[in-house]
């Protein structure tokens, strides 16, 4: 009997362990690519990458079309797999890879270095995927070049859905008297009515009274996904389809940044909030406004990002209430606005999930039209304000995960502008890595708000910093110019021209670009 019980123990334990361990999506199709290689390798990440020299997605025609290239030099903060070697092509090129149909992340991994003696400075070329333009004389040199905080690579991530044709064309075309390459190419299906729900998924569009409805017909392009509050997480710490989350310190405006609370509980999952929407470390972390509530009234908690003019964004906003002093629905209520314009006059995260340490996800459509009729890079501001209406108990927002991405326009087309060379900005201070995770029962709240006298000091440099520097970038597209703005007075003037596009629907509503 003893035994039995010892063998049941065994096997409770070892399914428990699988089931912890397990990510909770598994992709149908996943390929990795490490292109310009003839070998498998293994990247830092544990993951297995093909060398393309080898594979059988490219053309038969592969030897006249293409080589593959060494990088000369290699930055200390870039990994040999899949940056050190790269396909270069001096005519158009097309990877085919078999897959079933249904959504795919397609991500593209490009170091800009020196290859073969080729000026790196001189590389543009465009790219597409299943008929929609990912990138149009894109150049890597340029657009790493301009990153903060600084990188020496980038990766681009878009979404798109592939047909009953079994198999996703990815392209690669350079400019005239110019030159393409590639270093890496990732593809991973995405569960079906995720991102692109049609019909099931009504989502507001803000600064109106109307809804979108992004259907199959639509492709994405991954800006920004934050863990907000939270630290970084990796590839292998996603729920199976290998995203990043990352930090969302650097986009903070002002020196209002709030409290970081972090508290290690359950997660339950629902149906609409399915345990592959993120992972849980995103749910038990997160950035809410302080503990002063007169100070809270005072300020709006804000995140600005640097986007394309011209095109409508999807953003998504993650929630878990998972402090104690927050369990009842009317106890923390808040207004989100983006760019000035409210996206949600009343957020109750109890009332949206149904209880403490349940996640619930919403998302907002924004339209960011171009200025002037020129296309330019402006900047996307969200931000959040206690609603008291309802008298809740707590003049405090939260927020705990932030996607955003670009949806492509009518012609098919995601590609936006290069950033100019002399916009490459002043390395900033780095921002510390946030404080290790503490197994606590009690909710451990990391005070990083100030008083309301400094709140107010270094929120009127950064006003007056933030509208000098908004008027000193400049972007590459015609001498186009930037937005000029503020929370505090935001304002957008546009010439109004008709677009219409099969790739989501809009009821009843007029977008004006």
């Amino acid at each position: 009997m003893l035994t039995i019980a010892l063998y049941l123990y065994s096997l409770l334990h070892l399914l428990s362990s699988t089931a912890a361990t397990t990510p909770p999506y598994t992709p149908t199709d996943y390929f990795l690519l490490n292109c310009g290689s003839s070998s498998k390798a293994t990247s830092p990440d544990g993951r297995s990458w093909d060398g393309d020299a080898t594979s059988k997605f490219w053309p038969s025609n592969i030897g006249t079309t293409s080589s593959p290239s060494t990088a000369t030099e290699q930055d200390p903060s870039v990994t040999d797999i899949p940056f050190l070697t790269a396909r270069i092509f001096t005519s158009k090129f097309t990877y085919t890879f078999p897959v079933s149909s249904g959504p795919k992340f397609i991500r593209l991994y490009f170091y800009p270095a020196t290859y073969s003696n080729l000026d790196r400075s001189k590389s543009y070329f465009s790219v597409t995927a299943a008929n929609y333009t990912l990138l149009t004389n894109f150049s890597a040199f340029l657009t790493v070049s301009a990153l903060v905080p600084q990188q020496s690579s980038l990766v681009k991530e878009f979404i798109l859905n592939v047909r009953d044709t079994q198999k996703l064309d990815i392209t690669f075309n350079p400019s005239p008297n110019s030159y393409a390459f590639i270093n890496g190419i990732e593809v991973v299906s995405i569960p079906n009515n995720f991102y692109m729900k049609g019909d099931l998924n009504p989502i507001p569009l803000v600064g109106s009274q109307q809804f979108f409805y992004i259907d199959d017909n639509t492709a994405l392009e991954t800006l920004y996904r934050l863990n907000v509050g939270g630290n970084d997480v990796s590839v292998n710490h996603d729920t199976g389809m290998y995203r990043t989350w990352q930090q969302d310190g650097q986009y903070i405006y002002g020196g209002a940044v709030g409290l970081v609370p972090h508290l290690e509980i359950p997660i339950r999952y629902t149906n609409e909030t399915p345990n592959y929407t993120a992972p849980a470390t995103v749910y038990t972390t997160a950035r809410t406004m302080g503990r002063d509530p007169y100070v809270n009234l005072e300020y709006r908690l804000t995140w600005i990002f640097n986007v394309d003019s011209g095109f409508l964004y999807l953003a998504r906003l993650h929630f878990c209430e998972f402090q104690p002093e927050v369990t009842k629905e009317n106890e923390r209520i808040f207004s989100v606005y983006m760019n000035n314009q409210t996206a949600d006059q009343e957020v109750d995260v109890i009332h949206l999930s149904g209880g403490r340490g349940i996640p619930v996800f919403k998302d907002y459509v924004l339209s960011v039209p171009v200025v002037d009729g020129l296309r330019s890079k402006v900047d996307l501001w969200l931000a959040m304000h206690p609603n008291m209406n309802s008298k809740p108990m707590y003049a405090d927002a939260i927020l705990n995960g932030l996607e955003i991405f670009k949806l492509n326009q009518s012609d098919g087309s995601l590609a936006g502008p290069n950033p100019e060379y002399d916009m490459v900005p002043a390395q900033p201070a780095p921002y510390p890595k946030l404080p290790g995770k503490e197994n606590s029962k009690t909710s451990s709240w990391l005070v990083v708000a100030v008083s309301g006298g400094v709140i107010g000091g270094v929120f009127l440099i950064s006003v007056i910093g933030f509208v000098i520097f908004s008027r000193r970038r400049r972007v590459r597209d015609s001498g186009a110019s930037v937005v000029k703005s503020s929370w505090v007075q935001f304002s957008i003037s546009h010439t109004s021209k008709s677009t219409k596009t099969n790739a989501y629907r809009l009821i009843s509503a007029d977008i004006s670009h």
